[in-house]
């Protein structure tokens, strides 16, 4: 963190708190205490209002006339932010976000903090593996720097790619890279868990003029099918959080009857299959028979 991140910090810091030490300052930051205090006297030049109280609960506080007129975010604002972050930090894993939630968590009071909504995201162990792609991918964003990586397709196809990185985008349970690969001079989207061997590069790159209507392209969708199919009560909630409750009709004592939209392709196959024996596909029968020569194709694996 640099000095003029670091001041903005200890400016949010003191709007919410009434004082605090040049201990507490000097350990979220990871400073020395005659850091803190060449940063209070930068501020106080700088004209915000700083002062300092002594003795053993001694510390630097703000004017209360200033925080009146620059508090931009109220108590419950920043514990909704602490909520999202934290629910985010399970997902990124970044120092950054850390460091983001300490000072949010410094900002607010700790009685004040209702814990009303909690979330929670699968700790999968091969999150951290992916980690060191994730970083230098990001760096490479920021840097406007070219990444080259060996891609491992769906197939098992592999390819040298080089691309202009442009965004990290989380879907679902999956990180993904979107740039502009020079070896299809296309807008494409690549799975972190199948790239392998990245390098940043030296050489640098400009934004792409319509690089918006690619991104489009690149993200269509595949054609989806109407699908009715017969479910087991067990599994009804997961079909209303995917398809609301609009989706499900009562069918007999022991099934419901969902009309959802799927492809049909493999990737709308796989996910039906994942439902097991609590789920019938009935209609329609094109998608009926599609289906079913999938599945006869997986138990084949076992005969």
């Amino acid at each position: 963190m640099d000095k003029v991140e670091r001041l903005i910090s200890i400016i949010m810091i003191l709007l919410k708190k009434e004082i605090v030490s040049a201990s507490e300052f000097a350990q979220l930051f990871n400073v020395s205490k005659r850091t803190i205090l060449r940063d209070m006297e930068t501020l106080s030049l700088s004209n915000i209002p700083i002062y300092a109280v002594n003795g053993v609960h001694g510390g630097y506080g703000i004017l209360d006339e200033y925080k009146v007129d620059k508090r931009l975010l109220s108590s419950s604002d920043l514990e909704n932010i602490l909520t999202a972050l934290s629910g985010l930090e399970k997902i990124l894993i970044s120092e950054e976000v850390e460091m983001t939630i300490k000072k949010i968590e410094a900002m607010v009071s700790p009685w004040s903090l209702k814990h009303s909504v909690r979330l929670s995201f699968y700790d999968w162990e091969g999150r951290s593996e992916i980690l060191e792609i994730l970083r230098s991918c990001q760096e490479a964003i920021l840097k406007r720097r070219l990444v080259s990586f060996d891609y491992t397709d769906k197939h098992g196809n592999v390819t040298k790619r080089t691309i202009e990185p442009y965004q990290l985008h989380f879907s679902e349970t999956s990180w993904y890279l979107n740039g502009f690969c020079l070896q299809r001079m296309g807008y494409r989207a690549f799975k972190l868990s199948r790239i392998d061997h990245l390098n940043m590069k030296g050489q640098t790159f400009s934004p792409r003029e319509g690089l918006l209507e690619q991104e489009q392209q690149a993200s269509y969708q595949p054609e989806l099918v109407a699908v009715k199919a017969l479910i087991a009560p067990g599994i009804k909630d997961q079909f209303i959080e995917r398809y609301g409750r609009k989706s499900i009709e009562f069918y007999s004592s022991e099934l419901f009857l969902a009309t959802i939209y799927v492809p049909q392709n493999s990737i709308g196959f796989r996910f039906l299959a994942s439902f097991g024996t609590n789920l019938e596909v009935i209609e329609p029968g094109s998608y009926v028979q599609d289906f079913r020569k999938y599945l006869l194709e997986m138990v084949g694996k076992y005969s």
